[in-house]
């Protein structure tokens, strides 16, 4: 493949703030054999008529019944035709070189999968004042599972390890998705991680380009998984834990796998208490089978140190009702 198509996929959902950018950054690649595939997915602000305003030979449009970003990136893998794939969500950007970039980089392989560095900004902020997000992972890796090990550690499990991967950092050859299987439409949240999971596990290894660059937009009032309310996205992050234990299971007996998501159990099920208490339950439940010893609290200081007297569930119980009290009265 001399010159491969790249489909570059985007995702939409009342994205009308900040498509025409992302759309743009993705007409604005170096590189020439590119289609862009937009998937509206139920919108009901302006994006659709957005979107259509950049129809043409290059940018197709394409419509669904809301079913959430795992859907629409489904049906576009089905739309499109490239030999490579770039995700791109509908409020973040790719700088121009990206793709070329890693194409370059790959050199033809269609085993391997592609990631460069993300620039982390605020919205309203210029992306290009942004940060850049180094760490461990701005090398080669030839080893799949060594380099999910260390992205899913963090400082508890491995000092100097953990971190996180956009969506959009990837490039991804068509034959590793058709290896690994499409994008889980039953979840919601971390439906990334679990995709990419099985399509890291599926690759002969990580090729990292350092030039390109992929910008992350993040919001201040966008709700962490401590904050979320919506038992659905909870449920959808432990079923994507426990589906990611399974996959790294299947591929290596490496210890530091139980040790990674017993952390990753009683987090979660800390975090789903006192709201969810069955899933709290199920998630502690795990997390003890596999062993966990690190800390029993989540939160602040203050709640560390109620925690430390009451132990964690308490603390938990108190912090939800103050949480509770203040936005009635805000």
């Amino acid at each position: 493949m001399n010159n491969p198509l790249v489909s570059i996929i985007i995702p939409l959902h009342n994205g009308s703030k900040y498509l025409a950018e992302t759309v743009q950054s993705a007409l604005n690649q170096t590189w020439l054999y590119k289609e862009i595939i937009i998937i509206d997915d139920g919108s009901t602000d302006s994006s659709l008529q957005i979107a259509k305003s950049f129809e043409s030979e290059t940018v197709k449009v394409f419509t669904q019944k809301k079913g959430g970003a795992s859907a629409a990136r489904n049906t576009g893998l089905k739309e499109s035709k490239g030999d490579y794939i770039q995700f791109l969500d509908a409020d973040d950007l790719l700088s121009p070189d990206k793709i070329e970039a890693q194409i370059a980089y790959l050199n033809g392989s269609v085993t391997h999968v592609a990631i460069c560095t993300t620039v982390h900004f605020n919205d309203g902020e210029n992306y290009l004042n942004g940060e850049a997000n180094k760490g461990w992972f701005d090398a080669d890796n030839a080893n799949p599972v060594d380099f999910l090990i260390k992205l899913y550690a963090g400082e508890e499990v491995l000092p100097g390890y953990g971190g996180m991967i956009t969506i959009h950092s990837w490039l991804t050859p068509r034959a590793l998705i058709e290896k690994a299987g499409s994008w889980n439409e039953k979840l919601s949240l971390d439906d990334d991680g679990e995709f990419f999971c099985r399509v890291v596990l599926a690759s002969e290894g990580i090729k990292f380009s350092d030039k390109g660059f992929n910008y992350y937009r993040k919001f201040n009032n966008r709700l962490s998984l401590s904050a979320q309310k919506n038992k659905k996205a909870m449920e959808s992050a432990v079923l994507a834990i426990d589906l990611k234990l399974g996959y790294m299971k299947a591929s290596s007996q490496d210890s530091n796998i139980s040790r990674i998501f017993s952390k990753h159990y009683w987090w979660a099920g800390v975090m789903a208490y006192p709201q969810f208490k069955r899933l709290s339950a199920y998630c502690i439940q795990k997390a003890k089978k596999l062993d966990y010893t690190g800390e029993k609290y989540v939160g602040g200081r203050n709640g560390h140190a109620l925690a430390s007297i009451a132990g964690w569930k308490a603390a938990r119980l108190i912090t939800y009702y103050l949480q509770l009290f203040k936005g009635l009265w805000a």
